[in-house]
C-alpha cells in the first residue's frame, strides 16, 4: 500500500515551469535516492514533501491523510546548508529533537536523564561525543552538518528529507554517517528522500533512485519546460528500471 503518494503535481516560480506531471508512489519504509541535473526541481521536490511549499497544481498525501499546508513534527529535513541552534550546547541540540514532541517541549526529572543518555549514544554514533559540551560555534562546517542530521534523526520523524546531506563531509565521515543512518532507519522504519548528486551514494542507500530530468527541452527557450521523474530503478536489484519490473510483473500475471 502507498504511504507517500504524489499525484500529477505542478510547480513554478514567476511564470517559469520547475515540474511538470510528477507522479510516483512510496512504500512505508522505502529509502528514495533522488538525481538530476542541477536546477530541474529536486530541492523543490523536497520543499513541497515537507509542506513548506504547496504545489500549484497536483497534491502530496501522506499515509492518507490531507495535503499538509505546513510542516509537521512527521516530516524531518536536513538542507544541504546546516541548520543547528546556536545558543545550544552540541547534546541540547540533539535532546532538542526529542523535546519537539513532548508537552511542555522540554524533558523533566528521570525522563531528562534518559534523554541525555540518548543524545551521548547518537553523539557517540556520528563521532561528537568529544565536544558534547561545546556550542556550534567552535565546530567545523562538517562537525555542525553532522550535528544536523543527528538532530533531525533524534526526533525519529515518520518520513526524512535529506538535501545533499552529506556533501560537506570527509570520505570517513561520510561512509560512518551512511551506517547510521541505514542502522537508525532499520530501527524505526521511517521512510527517507534523499536527494545526491553522487550516483554511488544514490544506489548504495536507496532501494529506488528517481531521475529528474526535463523530457522537453527547447534550444531557444531553456526555460520553458519543467522537469519531471523521467526514470524510478530498482537500486534493489541491479539497478533495473522499477517501472518497466511493475509493468513486466502485470504482463505475467495476465498471462
Amino acid at each position: 500500500m502507498s504511504f507517500v503518494s504524489v499525484s500529477n503535481v505542478f510547480q513554478s516560480y514567476d511564470n517559469r515551469p520547475i515540474l511538470q506531471r510528477v507522479n510516483v508512489e512510496v512504500a512505508e519504509g522505502e529509502f528514495i535516492s533522488i538525481v538530476g541535473a542541477s536546477g530541474c526541481g529536486k530541492s523543490t521536490f523536497l520543499r513541497m514533501l515537507l509542506a513548506q511549499e504547496r504545489p500549484e497544481r497536483g497534491e502530496i498525501r501522506i499515509a492518507g491523510a490531507e495535503p499538509a499546508r505546513e510542516p509537521g513534527l512527521d516530516r524531518g529535513v536536513v538542507f544541504q546548508k546546516y541548520s543547528v541552534f546556536p545558543h545550544m550546547t552540541v547534546r541540547d541540540n540533539v535532546i532538542a529533537g526529542e523535546c519537539l514532541r513532548t508537552r511542555w517541549g522540554r524533558f523533566f526529572g528521570a525522563e531528562a536523564k534518559a534523554a541525555r543518555d540518548r543524545a551521548d549514544e547518537t553523539l557517540a554514533r556520528i563521532g561528537l561525543d568529544h565536544v558534547a559540551d561545546n556550542y556550534p560555534a567552535t565546530l567545523s562546517g562538517g562537525m555542525q552538518q553532522r550535528l544536523a542530521i543527528g538532530q533531525a534523526l533524534a526526533a525519529k520523524p515518520r518520513v526524512l528529507l535529506l538535501d545533499e546531506p552529506f556533501g560537506a563531509l570527509d570520505p570517513g565521515t561520510r561512509l560512518a554517517m551512511h551506517d547510521f543512518l541505514q542502522d537508525l532507519r532499520a530501527e524505526t522504519g521511517m521512510t527517507v528522500f534523499m536527494v545526491t548528486h553522487d550516483l554511488e551514494e544514490a544506489f548504495k542507500l536507496g532501494d529506488r533512485v528517481l531521475v529528474f530530468d526535463k523530457p522537453r527541452w527547447d534550444p531557444t527557450d531553456p526555460s520553458r519546460y519543467g522537469a519531471t521523474i523521467t526514470y524510478d530503478f530498482d537500486a534493489r536489484d541491479g539497478g533495473i528500471p522499477f517501472q518497466r519490473l511493475e509493468e513486466e510483473t502485470h504482463v505475467l500475471e495476465e498471462h
